[in-house]
């Protein structure tokens, strides 16, 4: 043991003691002695000046002077203070700077040694171990773990945008983007949206791009910026750097671009237009300074931009690197570039199945089942897929004006409920068509039929009924005109004919199905009387899992037999409620009954609900309008003129505004007409002041003078109503 000076006779005692108590020291003791004048330190070993380089030279005098050492690490210090104050052992982990200049870490165990026969210490001894190789074990593992974990939550992040983004047909979805990112990762973000026009994404329908040019409202209310394309020259504050942004020639969505919301930029430009948006959007205007912008980018153009607003950096030392352009660091650069690519995709996914479901819409209704509207005959007819995304299946009909005279119902299944499905059917009924045009006589045109579809190959099979009904003038003081009905089968069910409360099938001039037919096919002939009642159907209507084919057949006749209504509606509103409550399959029903002009026992067994699906087209309107007024007169509710009125506004908002099949519903509530209007547009009707310079948009002030209305959501879309108060006239 080496010490500072010769101890006298008196401390040989203690100095035995501290032999002793340092003998047991592991490391690399430092002996300081309890002494009021600077705790000097007395003592060190061979391993301390190894470790260290420092001599008991460098290190003798004040035990203070060694704070120098560990000036990292006050706290650590702050703790031997006070246990030695204390009088107590203790125990920190140090970090301790050697003779070159380099720091190391030391577990630091300080021990009291007290003198002989008494307990107050006369000397302290600070064992010390390098325990550097273990710390920076430690701190790369906690190092991997919080790589691990940051990338961990980046990922869940990137997750919840992804999650996101499916919704981006939500116009709110946006919105809802830059809240969690606002949330997770920096301080303010906002979507801007660029169709045609740059506009915040506040509320905006990212599933449809401007179908006009010009200015139109943003999502603020203000104008919405009009870029153009190509650039613009460099301006007070050097080039348009939003509008190269738009254009594609800016870095990429990797490299955010810095706009400084202070600057003086071109007047007119895209970076001034965003620039005076964002300084009324950003907390604290354009005192934020800078505003970090990435580029939305899609397959072929950019769609929008993203603008950030960074997080205060945080940098602990000096070995942090320095924050990116716009504040962001490397991490958020990252996340931002792939939420910026994400949206960019999904938006452009978005308005692709947006313009194809417009295009394959436009197909639907060319091809829905189409009914004329016919003089002397009453005709009701019903057509609904059992697919919920699909306005057409396989099932079809059709109800024509051949000549004046003649008309032609055709009802039809073809195999399966796709595209191809709906394809065929559309061929077929093409061609019926043309043919019934030509010949008239069921037989001959289902054998042209056969013959045109070998030909042509058509991938699915199908079966159908055709029947034309020729009126007869009245004979022998007759009061109303007759009917002469024709029909051919080729594969499908017989239609019925109900009369007088007895069903017959008209299960004659039967065949195969289209396509397969070799030879003639026949000609089946009925005459018909005033008050028969024609019901055509497909399976969807009779068939289910549960029950044989025949049966369902017996259950309609049943049902048919025993229906009460005298019209063609009413009639056909009782199947559907009857039988057609959960179907399985493609539904297509066509009621047709011959007025008897003569009857006047009234309307008191009429089914009081009515309902009529409808093609999104401008004539449904005026079908609607016919539908309503002969509802009323078969319904003794008085003068219908308010409630056509009502009618042709909702059909006409849903036709308009819409998409999708139009279903019109009627029902005597016992205080009024109840009209109801259901399409495929969710979004909710609202009444206006109408359209400043041009006519129109006064639809619902309307409707709100002659009814009460409302709106509810429907599976597919929504349903507007409206309950016609009763006229003066009708109350009396």
């Amino acid at each position: 043991m080496v010490v500072n000076s010769t101890p006298d006779d008196g401390a040989e005692e203690t100095l035995d003691s501290i032999g002793r108590a340092v003998g047991q020291v592991v490391g690399m003791p430092v002996l300081v002695a309890a002494a009021e004048e600077g705790w000097p330190v007395v003592w060190v070993n061979h391993a301390f000046t190894e470790a260290t380089g420092l001599t008991l030279a460098d290190v003798r005098g004040p035990a203070a002077d060694l704070i120098a050492l560990a000036a990292e690490d006050s706290s650590g210090l702050r703790h031997l203070q006070e246990a030695v104050q204390a009088l107590r052992a203790t125990s920190a982990l140090l970090r301790l700077r050697r003779s070159g200049g380099d720091w190391f870490w030391a577990r630091t165990v300080v021990t009291p040694v007290a003198g002989a026969g008494g307990s107050t210490p006369t000397h302290w001894v600070a064992a010390l171990v390098d325990v550097t190789a273990e710390v920076d074990r430690d701190a790369a593992v906690a190092a991997e773990v919080e790589v691990v974990r940051r990338e961990s939550e980046d990922l869940a992040l990137i997750g919840a945008v992804s999650d996101l983004v499916m919704d981006l047909d939500d116009p709110f979805g946006l919105r809802a983007i830059a809240e969690l990112l606002s949330r997770n990762v920096v301080a303010w973000a906002q979507f801007y949206v660029d169709d045609d026009g740059l506009q915040a994404a506040d509320g905006v329908d990212t599933s449809r791009a401007s179908r006009s040019s010009g200015r139109r409202p943003g999502g603020n209310g203000a104008l919405a910026f009009v870029p153009r394309r190509g650039g613009r020259p460099a301006g007070p504050s050097g080039p348009d750097a939003v509008q190269r942004l738009l254009d594609g020639e800016g870095e990429g969505a990797s490299v955010p671009f810095d706009l400084d919301l202070g600057a003086d930029h071109e007047t007119g430009s895209a970076s001034a237009w965003l620039a005076a948006d964002l300084r009324g959007r950003v907390p604290g205007g354009a005192e934020a300074g800078h505003v970090a912008v990435l580029p939305l980018p899609g397959r072929h153009r950019v769609l929008g931009l993203l603008a950030v607003v960074a997080r205060p950096a945080v940098r602990p030392d000096d070995a942090e690197p320095a924050p990116a352009r716009g504040g962001l660091d490397e991490r958020t650069r990252t996340i931002l570039s792939l939420t910026a690519r994400r949206v960019g995709l999904a938006m452009e996914n978005v308005r692709l199945y947006a313009r194809e479901h417009r295009v394959a819409e436009t197909l639907q209704r060319a091809m829905l089942p189409e009914q004329a509207e016919v003089d002397g005959l009453d005709v009701w007819s019903y057509y609904a897929p059992n697919v919920v995304y699909a306005q057409v299946g396989g099932d079809w009909y059709d109800v024509v004006q051949v000549a004046s005279d003649v008309v032609g119902v055709v009802i039809g299944d073809v195999v399966g409920h796709d595209v191809e499905a709906a394809a065929a059917m559309g061929q077929l009924r093409s061609v019926v068509r043309a043919y019934a045009f030509e010949v008239t006589e069921p037989g001959p045109v289902l054998e042209r039929v056969d013959q045109l579809v070998g030909g042509m190959r058509i991938p699915r099979s199908a079966g159908l009924v055709l029947t034309t009904l020729t009126r007869r003038p009245p004979q022998d003081g007759e009061g109303c005109p007759t009917w002469h009905l024709e029909y051919s089968r080729a594969g499908h069910l017989p239609p019925l004919l109900v009369r007088g409360g007895d069903v017959v099938l008209l299960d004659e001039a039967g065949g195969a199905l289209i396509g397969f037919g070799e030879g003639a096919r026949r000609t089946a002939r009925h005459d018909l009387r005033p008050g028969d009642v024609l019901v055509f159907y497909t399976d969807g209507l009779i068939e289910r899992r549960d029950r044989a084919l025949l049966d369902g057949l017996n259950a309609l006749r049943e049902v048919a037999a025993g229906a009460t209504a005298v019209d063609a509606a009413g009639i056909g509103e009782e199947l559907l409620s009857r039988l057609a409550d959960s179907p399985e399959d493609d539904i297509a029903v066509v009621v047709v009954r011959i007025p008897d002009l003569t009857d006047t026992s009234g309307h008191g067994g009429n089914v009081r609900s009515r309902r009529w699906q409808l093609p999104s087209e401008p004539a449904s309107i005026a079908r609607a309008r016919h539908a309503v007024v002969r509802t009323s007169h078969a319904w003794d509710l008085g003068d219908a003129a308010n409630a056509e009125l009502v009618v042709s506004e909702l059909v006409a908002n849903a036709v308009l505004h819409g998409w999708g099949r139009v279903t019109l519903r009627l029902h005597d509530t016992g205080d009024g007409l109840r009209i109801e209007v259901e399409d495929s547009n969710p979004t909710p009707p609202v009444a206006t002041e109408g359209h400043p310079g041009r006519i129109g948009g006064f639809g619902m002030r309307i409707v709100e003078r002659l009814a009460d209305w409302g709106w509810r959501p429907s599976r597919g879309g929504k349903v507007v109503w409206a309950r016609v108060r009763p006229t003066e006239a009708s109350v009396r």
